[in-house]
């Protein structure tokens, strides 16, 4: 059987573009090396407890907001979503505390509280992150032609721009205190990547009432109800050229499944690998995508929390233990920089069950056991994680005192672990890292070398629900047009 349309890799992105081209009527075909589909998107389960691995939050779900119209169309608007509070996001730091509101006048009225000598600056900082909001599918407009504005964003550093358009230093951390959903590096990061990556948020932000696996299961049901098929413990070993287009996906079962057009939802480099031999897919290219450096990973500690002794807080809380936002993942150690976060309890009760702790780490602290298993690295690694953890432990300990008393048993996950389950190089968080002073060869086009084959994810324009969501649409959009996924954002 030859398939209109293989896919490679069951993550957001790979699902999305496997809904959205099978319910236009694409006969599509999902392959998935792991036992089940999701990605980063997929929990566990551990002591009758499911952890999630990738997802905490995600902003603009109402009618007329950025996810809105997308998210109606996936049917992903019918799963138990629930607001967080109006201060959604509140940063701490050293001594003080300072809160994000949803809705952007509320916005800059609650900061202006704690710096009223910015609150022009403020003003004039949401107004871009509105504008971008507004013209972010611009590019999918039939009649828009190419709009500049995104990439003239890209080519403008997020930490220059801060720095001239803010006095006050404090205000600047601030503002970049809830940026773990983002590698916060001054050499680097765009500043239309550090927009995207907060706007959404402040539009409205929302919870899900269960773990990441909802959103999976839901777009699962919908591929298949479209007559898509996923196929699990279907590792793509090569993808096939003949004539100058790929032709079959080799899996290591021995299976080969022929298609039309090939999806890659895995990492550009991992995907330059599959392509073994190729007349299209040239050696200037593929030394562009090995060159190509990854963003940092995420150490989580997901707690399990004793009954009855933490009431449930519908809020993010950032802690820091020192004004360094930008930098304190660069320091060997102790942690000075956490994201707490919890689940909404399923059970109706006020209190928690498990909470989240995550902070960045470098791959070059996990590199002395890249040749390393799961389950076999070791008593040092071990010692590693469990010394980590405790620095996370005594630094969240800040916003909830006590917290020690109140945990029964933890989990840790590294860079190790989330490149080991996903095969995504030195377990990078965020994809391929995004630079403002070279933007033309950081920030990736759908399209290859090979007329046939397309890349969607994290690792292309921008990442996080959000922004693999808008990602997925702009594969889509090469596939099926712009008019016909621009008829979808607009509803």
């Amino acid at each position: 059987m030859k398939y209109d349309v293989i896919i490679i890799g069951s993550g957001l992105g790979g699902l999305e573009c496997a809904h959205i081209l099978s319910r236009a009527g694409m006969n599509v075909l999902l392959l998935e090396r792991g036992t089940q589909a999701g990605g980063c998107l997929l929990s566990y389960k551990r002591r009758g407890l499911a952890f999630d691995t990738g997802f905490h939050y995600v902003g603009g779900l109402y009618e007329g907001q950025s996810l809105h119209a997308i998210f109606e169309y996936l049917g992903l608007l019918r799963l138990p979503w629930e607001r967080l509070d109006t201060y959604f996001d509140r940063v701490t730091i050293e001594d003080r505390t300072f809160a994000f509101a949803q809705g952007y006048d509320r916005f800059v009225r609650t900061l202006a509280e704690d710096f009223p000598a910015e609150r022009e600056a403020l003003n004039r900082y949401v107004n871009m992150l509105k504008r971008i909001e507004e013209q972010q599918f611009d590019m999918l407009n039939p009649q828009s032609g190419k709009p500049s504005f995104p990439f003239k964003l890209f080519e403008t550093s997020a930490y220059q721009y801060l720095t001239e358009t803010f006095r006050d230093p404090l205000l600047i951390n601030v503002l970049c205190g809830t940026s773990l959903k983002m590698e916060l590096r001054r050499d680097s990061l765009p500043l239309f990547t550090f927009a995207h990556g907060n706007s959404s948020f402040i539009e409205s932000s929302w919870r899900l009432k269960g773990d990441g696996s909802l959103i999976v299961n839901s777009l699962v049901d919908d591929i298949r109800r479209h007559g898509g098929e996923i196929l699990c413990n279907s590792e793509v070993q090569e993808l096939v050229e003949k004539d100058g287009k790929l032709v079959h996906a080799v899996c290591s079962n021995g299976e080969s499944y022929e298609g039309n057009i090939f999806i890659s939802n895995v990492h550009p480099g991992v995907t330059c690998d599959l392509v073994k031999q190729s007349d299209r897919m040239k050696k200037i290219y593929r030394n562009r995508i090995a060159g190509l450096e990854n963003t940092f990973g995420m150490f989580t500690v997901s707690l399990c929390i004793r009954s009855r002794t933490l009431k449930y807080f519908n809020w993010n809380q950032y802690v820091y233990d020192q004004p360094n936002v930008w930098t304190f993942y660069l320091e060997n150690s102790p942690v000075s920089g956490v994201l707490v976060s919890c689940r909404i309890p399923e059970d109706g009760s006020e209190y928690v069950q498990q909470v989240d702790l995550l902070t960045p780490m470098l791959w070059s602290k996990c590199e002395p056991w890249n040749m390393t298993e799961v389950g076999r690295r070791g008593e040092e690694y071990k010692a590693m994680k469990k010394r980590v953890a405790e620095e996370c432990i005594i630094l969240a300990e800040r916003f909830i005192p006590g917290l020690r008393d109140m945990i029964t048993g933890y989990y840790t996950s590294t860079p190790l672990t989330y490149r080991d389950y996903t095969l995504t190089p030195e377990g990078t968080a965020y994809g391929l890292r995004k630079d403002f002073r070279d933007p033309v060869m950081t920030v990736l086009s759908p399209r290859t070398p090979i007329p046939n084959l397309f890349l969607t994810g994290q690792n292309l324009m921008l990442h996080g629900l959000h922004g693999v969501t808008m990602t997925a649409l702009f594969t889509c959009a090469e596939i099926l047009g712009k008019e016909h996924i621009w008829n979808i954002v607009k509803n």
